[in-house]
């Protein structure tokens, strides 16, 4: 079994169902205390922002605010991709607390180790 899962968000509000999905399984995982790592990159970006996920609806869905505090109140760190960031305009002091900006030397750091699992929505 996997001692870590990161997981990367490609897709916000413009793929709903997607996006909840990858929220949905990094929380679960966080609360089964599966040590956690959440990249948003492309439109999935705008969720580190205060109050952007609380615009974000989907049906029978677990809402995404409480999606995010599940994870980091967890343990589990949340992480904009540097261009992402930077083609929005994004800087490190917008950013919800707990959250950061790390760029794809990090995102490789954490996905070769071995024991580690990394999934893509």
């Amino acid at each position: 079994m996997a001692k870590k899962l990161v997981i990367k968000v490609t897709a916000g509000a413009d793929a709903p169902e997607r996006c909840s999905q990858a929220f949905t399984v990094a929380a679960v995982a966080v609360a089964s205390g599966v040590e956690v790592s959440l990249w948003l990159t492309g439109e999935s970006s705008w969720f580190a922002l205060p109050g952007r996920a609380a615009e974000f609806e989907l049906p029978h869905a677990a809402p995404l605010p409480d999606l995010i505090d599940g994870i980091l109140s967890g343990g589990g760190a949340l992480t904009v991709c540097t261009q992402c960031a930077a083609r929005r305009d994004i800087e490190e002091s917008d950013l919800i607390p707990g959250a950061r900006i790390a760029g794809a030397q990090v995102f490789v750091s954490e996905v070769m180790p071995d024991g580690v699992q990394a999934l893509v929505y």
